[in-house]
């Protein structure tokens, strides 16, 4: 696969802009940049059966949060709140900066 950096990172607020869980919103729990893929805190949940075992001795049927493909959320910019594209462009000590395309602050 390849090893393209994303435009989200962890702790991103982001909306979901396809599937089922279209527009709405949540915090990026973990990024899998070998699949271009993010968890999003509460967001495309699907049912897991376990087996019960030592640690949970009933079994049964568990929520957990599915991978969703990054090309699928957008960043909320924290100061509008409001979903925006991103950019990169170097700050006043050289390093790059997200910036959103929409009104041009950091992010």
């Amino acid at each position: 696969m390849s090893k393209h950096k994303l435009h989200v990172k962890k702790g991103d607020t982001v909306k979901v802009i396809a599937g089922d869980d279209k527009g709405k919103t949540g915090i990026i729990t973990s990024v899998l940049t070998d699949k271009q893929k993010v968890v999003v805190e509460g967001l495309n949940q699907v049912s897991k059966h376990q087996k019960p075992s030592a640690k949970n001795p009933n079994g049964g049927i568990v929520k957990l949060e599915a991978p969703i493909h990054a090309s699928n959320v957008m960043v909320v910019e924290p100061a509008t709140n409001v979903a925006t594209r991103t950019g990169k462009k170097l700050n006043d000590d050289g390093k790059l900066q997200r910036y959103s395309k929409k009104t041009g602050n950091l992010i």
